[in-house]
């Protein structure tokens, strides 16, 4: 019999889990809304257009749920390994790997932590189930969806057992086709002159600066001081193995941004342009130095030991994701502003998210759901005794195959059964939302 799915939704009243919805997001971001409303409101906003987008900005409300959910899956190593933590079918995409290769892959550890194995599984079925119900798939094939994308999973899992290759393993060019393989190939064309010339110009100096358009935000002397000595911390965290020469991280000019999408609303953050690796100006690179969110499983996750790993949400959010991939941007790195944490990265012109709105069939999204079930048990695999052993000290997926040995078809149904129910709480979540949102429900974002 597949486990059962407790989160409590059929013994609560319609305003009782409006009234849930709204604690749990002004717990969650009261103190970034305290600081810029605006950013709030405009979030909060593109959450309500549509229950995909709710659920994208929402992964609190999702592990308050999960918190009084049974997970027969989880025992004491499974319930504590690298996870993504707010996995969706919108966080995959390209990037190119530290070894100047270009990877398929899960793309966005803001939100990455240690907890259940399932709880990303869990997230991202609901969001496969979200995404081809706005599409008007049928629950049959919706169902057949989540199941290639689980069993997928599973299969590389079993892989990486037999094997012991996780770290070698990535969706390439090579080992790609269709959709995947396109997009790894369109992302190719991408140019770093493109992107500079989108966020910069040259000068009547022949010198390289940001524009100061909309969302840039001008430094006066003491906050540029303060960044610019930030940054010189966050050269120090990173891997000497991945270092460049020194003329590489010369510092050209540096503003502040503002205007993010649903998950980073309200984070301050700086762009930083540095020199590359030559002084040819097509070569200048820029920076992103975002502050870290708390991520949204620590907040059900009560481990002092992992809590005292981290120095701060910028540390985290870099740590995990050298952690979830094998071959991580060599500009990662953390830093601090104020005793706050922020975590460092290039703005890469080869990052590309997958997008969905030509994939209207079944028969078009499955063969790419099968591509990301392998993703996941990647970074889930890679991310054990064999990346950072003080955190994880065993192999992540000898664990999670033991968890589910004799039990698979159980593991897939109670998936494809969860991913089902938890998308219609989301519709009826969404709706609420929406309606406390536009009467001024939400403490400090009352519609004006």
């Amino acid at each position: 019999m597949a486990g059962t799915m407790d989160l409590g939704q059929q013994h609560e009243s319609s305003d009782e889990r409006q009234t849930k919805i709204v604690d749990v997001l002004v717990e969650a971001f009261s103190e970034l809304m305290d600081a810029d409303p605006n950013a709030f409101r405009q979030k909060f906003r593109k959450m309500a257009a549509a229950p995909f987008a709710f659920y994208r900005g929402s992964a609190c409300l999702f592990y308050a749920d999960m918190e009084r959910e049974e997970d027969r899956w989880a025992d004491e190593r499974t319930s504590r390994a690298w996870i993504q933590g707010d996995l969706h079918a919108e966080n995959f995409g390209t990037y190119m790997a530290g070894d100047g290769v270009f990877v398929f892959d899960v793309n966005d550890f803001d939100e990455a932590y240690l907890g259940h194995f399932t709880w990303d599984i869990k997230r991202m079925v609901a969001s496969v189930a979200l995404l081809a119900w706005m599409k008007a798939i049928s629950d049959a094939d919706i169902a057949s969806l989540i199941e290639t994308y689980v069993r997928a999973y599973i299969e590389q899992v079993r892989y990486f057992v037999e094997s012991d290759r996780d770290h070698e393993y990535a969706l390439r060019l090579e080992t790609t086709d269709g959709e995947i393989q396109e997009i790894l190939l369109e992302t190719r064309l991408n140019t770093r002159v493109e992107l500079l010339d989108d966020m910069t110009l040259i000068n009547e100096s022949f010198e390289r600066r940001f524009r100061r358009s909309p969302g840039v935000r001008e430094l006066d002397d003491a906050e540029r001081s303060r960044v610019h000595a930030a940054y010189e911390a966050y050269l120090e965290t990173i891997p000497e193995t991945k270092r460049f020469r020194s003329l590489t991280y010369e510092v050209k000019d540096i503003v502040g941004r503002q205007g993010f999408g649903i998950g980073s609303a309200g984070l301050p953050a700086y762009n930083i342009l540095v020199e590359g690796p030559t002084q040819a100006l097509e070569n200048d690179v820029v920076i992103s130095m975002k502050q870290g969110n708390v991520a949204a499983p620590s907040r059900i996750v009560r481990d002092e030991r992992i809590e005292r790993y981290f120095k701060h949400n910028g540390h985290r959010t870099a740590v995990s994701q050298r952690a979830l991939q094998a071959h991580a941007d060599p500009w990662l790195g953390y830093t601090e502003i104020d005793g706050v944490g922020f975590v460092v990265t290039e703005l890469s012109p080869y990052v590309e998210d997958l997008d969905w709105s030509d994939l209207t069939e079944p028969e078009q999204m499955s063969p790419v759901l099968d591509y990301l079930g392998r993703a996941t048990a990647k970074v889930h695999c890679v991310a054990d005794k064999d990346s950072d052993p003080e955190i994880v000290g065993f192999q992540t997926e000898d664990e999670i195959i033991e968890a589910i040995s004799g039990n698979e078809d159980e593991f897939v149904e109670e998936m494809v059964d969860f991913g089902a129910r938890y998308s219609e709480i989301v519709r009826v979540d969404h709706s609420l939302f929406v309606d406390a949102f536009r009467n001024g429900q939400i403490p400090g974002l009352s519609d004006r």
